[in-house]
């Protein structure tokens, strides 16, 4: 049933249309080959509601002058190519030109364009010699191109449309005979993120039609500042049910102050209209290349309360000779008393608008009519072998032959050049940037150049803001100071509230602009820092006044050792050198020599092995030493005291050389504890990062498991010596050495007590030099106050270094005992 009906309404068309008065049609004009023109000269710009099929009478519905203007830019390409005798000579064009008035609705008319004989056939080659219709010419929207390009691509006939931006139609698999003369959207939402980068700004809302159009826009636009600092605060598609109060209150609730308007004039025209009723003021509006050169709405009433209107557009062009056919032809039509002049249920219904009018309508998409118009002119040019002054008329089936030299275009035309990428996309021409100034005029201010070392310019100073001359800011958050991460709020990267970077902490802005990131543990920052810097390594090295004391002590307590051991191997049969021990004295002389080894692995930047042997000889040979003492403690003790009462300990004791038995064993023990201590838990260097921030601490860590085995052996033949010392109070003088012994090992504690506190309570870099002072006062209390007495008694007392006085000494300690 469907189908008859459009059967029926095809043909009553066609009857109408052979009933029509002789006037020539505005619409329609016969030629050797003909050029299909898609324009809406009258827009549906509410819905329809219908309750029974029926066609639309376009007529009724509102004149768009300025697509009436682009719709006899067509008429003057084919009427100048005509007259000219160098394009296609003895070949003259007409065209069929259809009032695509509704977007959705257009069928009916398509078929009575593309029909031949009142018949539309599959594709067959006998059918198609004889066509005259080689090409259309349009849509203007996205929507309505999409409505019936299909009916083009099936048979691969060339569509060159001149207004239609949408992504979608660069899919060659889906349009593959389908070419533009406009730029897509994704060229002019590549301007539209220029201009906002320009100005600053990054909180933005973008209102577009409800259609394909203007989703494919916002869609672009979405991806497009994905990897930006721009957000999208809002977005809104606008149709006839828009409630524009509710949008303008969203946007001023969200503080936005850039509306990006990506509709054609008539939506436009609806918005601004009512952002003046709804007083909306101090917005940048950026207009989309369909409305920026709208002739009406830069001269409303109102128009400079709403903010300033920068848009994108087509470098103003002037086409010679335009202007004299629209004069021309206003005054034939006038000629013919209005007489309306019909093509299948249109008319232009047009007779009110003069000359005048036309010429200063909107002169936005004109020359991609112009170009387009040529495009088919050259393409059929190539294919008509029109090259020898003469076109072969005799050439048929040319649809698809002058789709393959479209893809091949290359002229110039107005100064530009007219080419088509792989996409069917124009590879020419540029962008305007322009300015609503006061006058109601769309000022240039700027350009955009696609394929050009200089692609964007903008003079700042031609545009008048409406805020006191300074460029308005669309921004959800202040930018934060320098050293402050951005903590988001919201869904929007752009809004964020800002926390100041903690000491240790920097922020690199350009990476990431969210996270405060840790300083490594060699560097540091102050609170707020955007960058770290290398912390001082604090450690003595050999070169400190500090470890030169130290050091320089241990070499003269060596030397001093090393005299005391000449002088007393000189004076080694003396009775002052066997009462200090004999050959035990020089095991100690060359045990305390060995200790202060330790102090030269105080300094320099810690190592392993620097740690290891700044503890190791000093816990070891100062083992031996201890040994020495409590073996000489305790020989005293025995020959004066227990000898008396046990004869049995000092035989057993002199059989099997007691002494160097308890110093073999002590020592044996020391160093099974320290192998196996340092094995377990070696001691290894460490960086105390804690203590100061811009300061790193070398510092030898020593696990207190690895020497307590060490230290409570030492602290064991420090009681025994204590003990024998305090048994031996009251022997004679010159073989009492317990009083000797007893002061050494008292300041020995004290010091180490000192230390150990100074150790707890400062570890900083001189806590080495308090190391090295601590060893070496321990061993220069031993060498004063155990050799250096005896040494003043062999050097200057030599009359109490006799047998016989020693003798004395004992007799009367005898005599006292005995009483």
């Amino acid at each position: 049933m469907t189908q008859i009906v459009a059967h029926l309404y095809l043909l009553g068309c066609i009857l109408h249309s052979l009933h029509e008065a002789d006037a020539v049609s505005e619409l329609e004009l016969d030629g050797d080959y003909l050029i299909g023109g898609l324009f809406d000269i009258h827009h549906v710009k509410e819905r329809l509601h219908r309750d029974k099929p029926e066609t639309i009478n376009c007529s009724s519905q509102p004149f768009i002058l300025s697509s009436y203007r682009r719709f006899q830019l067509m008429r003057f390409a084919i009427e100048e190519i005509n007259n000219s005798t160098k394009l296609l000579p003895n070949v003259t064009l007409g065209y069929k030109i259809l009032d695509l008035c509704s977007d959705a609705q257009n069928f009916a008319g398509v078929f009575n364009l593309i029909s031949d004989g009142s018949l539309i056939q599959p594709w067959n080659d006998s059918q198609r010699l004889t066509s005259k219709m080689v090409t259309v010419v349009g849509s203007y929207t996205s929507t309505g191109t999409l409505s019936v390009a299909p009916l083009f691509m099936m048979d691969f006939f060339p569509m060159v449309s001149y207004g239609a931006a949408s992504s979608v139609f660069s899919r060659k698999n889906n349009f593959p005979s389908f070419l533009r003369t406009v730029h897509p959207n994704k060229d002019v939402i590549e301007v539209v993120l220029r201009i906002l980068r320009e100005f600053n700004w990054r909180w933005v809302s973008f209102l577009h039609i409800d259609d394909d159009y203007g989703r494919d826009g916002r869609d672009l636009f979405i991806r497009t500042i994905e990897d930006t600092e721009i957000c999208l605060a809002y977005t809104k598609g606008l149709d006839q049910d828009t409630d524009y109060y509710k949008v303008f209150q969203q946007i001023t609730s969200m503080k936005v102050n850039v509306l990006i308007v990506f509709a054609p004039e008539w939506t436009a025209e609806a918005l601004v209209e009512a952002a003046i009723k709804y007083n909306v003021t101090k917005k940048v509006w950026i207009a989309g290349d369909a409305w920026s050169l709208h002739k009406e709405l830069p001269k409303k009433d109102g128009i400079r309360k709403i903010g300033t209107v920068v848009g994108i557009a087509e470098p103003k062009m002037t086409i010679p000779g335009f202007n004299d056919f629209i004069n021309a032809f206003r005054a034939q039509t006038q000629q013919e008393n209005g007489t309306e002049e019909r093509f299948c249920n249109q008319s232009c219904n047009c007779s009110n608008h003069t000359a005048a009018d036309i010429i200063n309508a909107d002169p936005s998409f004109n020359f991609p009519v112009y170009s387009a118009v040529y495009s088919v002119a050259h393409a059929l040019h190539t294919v008509l072998q029109c090259e020898t002054g003469r076109c072969n008329r005799r050439i048929t089936g040319v649809p698809h032959m002058i789709l393959q030299e479209l893809w091949k275009t290359n002229f110039t035309l107005l100064n530009q050049s007219v080419q088509f990428d792989e996409n069917g996309d124009p590879s020419f021409g540029s962008y305007a940037i322009v300015f609503w100034n006061k006058s109601g005029e769309a000022e240039e201010v700027g350009l955009y150049r696609y394929h050009s070392s200089l692609q964007f310019i903008v003079n700042r100073t031609k545009i008048q803001w409406h805020e006191n001359g300074s460029v308005p800011q669309s921004i959800c958050s202040e930018e934060c100071d320098a050293g402050f991460a951005k903590n988001p709020e919201g869904l929007h990267k752009c809004c964020f509230s800002c926390t100041k970077c903690k000491s240790g902490t920097y922020i690199n802005s350009t990476v990431d602009p969210y996270t405060c990131h840790k300083c490594s543990d060699t560097e540091w920052s102050e609170a707020g820092s955007t960058s770290c810097y290398r912390r001082q390594e604090s450690y003595m090295p050999f070169s400190h006044g500090g470890a030169v004391v130290v050091m320089l002590g241990a070499l003269i307590f060596m030397g001093l050792t090393a005299a005391v051991s000449v002088l007393f191997f000189i004076n080694y049969k003396t009775p002052i050198v066997k009462s200090a021990g004999g050959p035990m004295c020089f095991l100690i002389l060359g045990c305390l020599a060995l200790s202060s080894v330790s102090v030269f692995f105080a300094f320099g930047k810690p190592t392993t092995a620097f740690c290891v042997l700044r503890v190791l000889p000093i816990i070891f040979f100062f083992t031996v030493c201890l040994a020495c003492f409590v073996v000489r403690s305790f020989q005293i003790v025995c020959i004066f005291k227990i000898a008396v009462r046990f004869p049995n300990i000092l035989s057993w004791w002199l059989k099997y050389k007691g002494q160097w038995l308890v110093i073999c064993v002590a020592c044996i023990s020391q160093a099974v504890l320290l192998i196996v201590g340092l094995s377990v838990f070696t001691s290894h260097p460490k960086n105390d990062t804690q203590r100061h921030p811009d300061i790193i601490i070398h510092y030898c860590y020593n696990n207190f498991n690895e020497v307590i085995g060490s230290l409570v052996l030492i602290v064991l033949l420090i009681i025994l010596s204590f003990c024998f010392s305090y048994i031996g109070k009251d022997l004679p003088k010159n073989y009492n050495e317990a009083k000797s012994i007893t002061f050494c090992l008292l300041l020995l504690i004290i010091i180490w007590i000192i230390y150990a506190t100074v150790y707890v309570l400062y570890a900083e870099e001189y806590i080495h030099f308090i190391y090295g002072m601590a060893v070496l006062s321990s061993l220069y209390s031993f060498l004063s106050w155990y050799f250096l007495p005896k040494c003043f008694i062999i050097i200057f007392q030599p009359q109490k270094n006799t047998q016989q006085y020693f003798q004395s000494l004992i007799q009367s300690y005898t005599n006292i005992i005995n009483r």
